[in-house]
């Protein structure tokens, strides 16, 4: 008994290692292309702004963070597919089951860890990913308002520094001396008034990277004087020093707690309350609806009907005058109902309005909330789709099961995507929307698993040749014997 428990013991440390290596190198390999169609995406927002190198890989870190829900169900996936189809491949598997192990027997110690990484990815999502989330878009919106870095180029006018417009003629090999320089000086927001020409000089930065120094040789400045005798200054120089201050240029930080009420950085209980928040201000809206309503009447003053009842018993005013009068009430009575029709109208559409968009906030944190489970039961779920079709191909490496994952992956991101974009759109509910993926491979992967179980060749190419041809034979055999039927 001590040494089957050993032998099985090493069984399971034999099947958790073959395991953990695919499931290492596939969950890598899949964040590394989810990070570079990240990189893809945003490219142009990052070139031509002069970032430093550790703010690039500041941003893919929390960027990889934040794919990390994409990368992980594909990664067990695959890895289960490999595992197993290595082990159908090589005959282990035929080996452990003529020991009297069943399929569920073998999977058993990589369902373990599949649930403890499970159980990884809940804490993942619920106290990891809103950080990552909240640096990610902090960091990425001070990116986006960044101006793009200092750059002059010949012929062209440059208008990056706030108030100056400069062109350079020419621009020497070592990046400093400049000929045919042009300066036009806005700083005043009268035009171009002020216009500075030089025929040589030299740029340089200063230490802190915080100015920018001209020094021109050889030119003339000539500015229009506003209200002057004189409204023309035209004055040369053989050496003058400008100044232009840079500060614009550095990536300020951006307060986080603009971005921290995000459902996307919340955490569970937060989410939570910011819910009860929101349902009770949609019954806020409703009873406050409801009582404009009411108050959105006819004045208390416009008793035209009581005017009108009182003329109709005076049989003695029912003269021309009396049917004038009457006219004329009527249509202020209309004209006044309908225009209060009109104003409950906007104001109801109005009303209606604001309570969608509060119903769209909660579907928006409904489906946040039932994404930090839908990730963990997704990684059990694929296990038990990606382990019999192991079992089932019997093909290990990086072909076949890279085909089948990559497959069913893209049907369980398809859906869930979808549907998730009708529970933000209100077209069904969030609970629905965020478990429909779940619970259409639910079934598929308890069918796999009973076909590995049986030994079934449910995949192999070879069973439904078989079966067409079969049906093909019968076929033409009760064509050319019509008496047997």
């Amino acid at each position: 008994m001590r040494n089957q428990k050993h032998t099985l013991k090493k069984l399971h440390k034999l099947i958790i290692r073959s395991y953990l290596g695919p499931f290492i190198l596939t969950f890598f390999i899949t964040l590394f292309i989810f990070v570079m169609q990240f990189l893809w995406k945003y490219i142009d927002e990052l070139v031509g702004k002069g970032l430093e190198w550790y703010l690039i890989a500041e941003l893919l870190f929390y960027a990889s963070a934040n794919l990390v829900p994409m990368a992980l169900p594909l990664a067990i996936l695959l890895a289960s597919i490999m595992t197993f189809g290595s082990f159908g491949e090589h005959y282990e598997l035929v080996a452990m089951k003529s020991s009297g192990m069943s399929l569920l027997r073998i999977m058993y110690p990589l369902l373990l860890v599949t649930m403890l990484t499970s159980i990884g990815a809940f804490l993942f999502t619920n106290y990891v990913w809103p950080k990552a989330n909240l640096e990610f878009a902090s960091l990425l919106y001070d990116i986006r308002h960044k101006k793009p870095a200092f750059d002059i180029t010949e012929g062209v006018y440059y208008s990056g520094i706030d108030g100056y417009v400069i062109r350079v003629g020419k621009k020497h090999e070592d990046g400093k001396s400049l000929n045919d320089i042009l300066i036009y000086d806005h700083t005043r927001k009268e035009g171009n008034v002020h216009v500075i020409r030089s025929d040589s000089g030299r740029m340089e930065m200063t230490l802190d990277q915080r100015y920018l120094v001209f020094k021109l040789f050889e030119g003339a400045s000539y500015e229009e004087i506003e209200g002057e005798r004189r409204p023309h200054m035209l004055s040369s120089f053989s050496e003058e020093i400008m100044r232009f201050d840079l500060s614009g240029f550095q990536m300020e930080r951006t307060d986080k707690n603009i971005f921290k009420d995000n459902y996307q950085m919340l955490t569970l209980g937060q989410l939570e309350n910011a819910i009860d928040t929101y349902k009770v201000k949609m019954v806020d809206k409703k009873a406050e609806y409801i009582s404009m309503i009411k108050k959105k009447s006819l004045p208390r003053d416009f008793d035209t009907a009581s005017i009108i009842l009182q003329v109709d018993r005076a049989d003695s005013l029912k003269t021309a005058a009396y049917f004038e009068f009457m006219d004329r009430e009527k249509g202020k009575l209309i004209e006044t109902a309908l225009s209060q029709m009109r104003s409950n109208k906007t104001f109801t559409k109005a009303k209606g309005e604001i309570i969608k968009s509060n119903q769209k906030s909660i579907n928006r944190h409904l489906i946040e909330w039932h994404r930090k489970f839908t990730l963990s039961i997704a990684c059990i779920i694929l296990f038990f789709i990606g382990a019999p079709l192991g079992a089932i191909i019997r093909k290990g490496g990086l072909g076949l099961p890279v085909v089948v994952s990559v497959m069913f992956f893209l049907a369980y991101h398809i859906t869930s995507i979808t549907f998730e974009k009708l529970a933000k759109q209100d077209e069904i509910e969030p609970l629905i929307g965020m478990w429909i993926a779940s619970l259409i491979l639910t079934p598929i992967g308890f069918f796999l698993t009973y076909k590995a179980s049986t030994d079934s060749r449910v995949l192999e190419l070879e069973t439904y040749t078989k079966s067409i041809q079969r049906f093909f034979s019968l076929l033409l055999f009760k064509r050319t014997n019509p008496k047997s039927n």
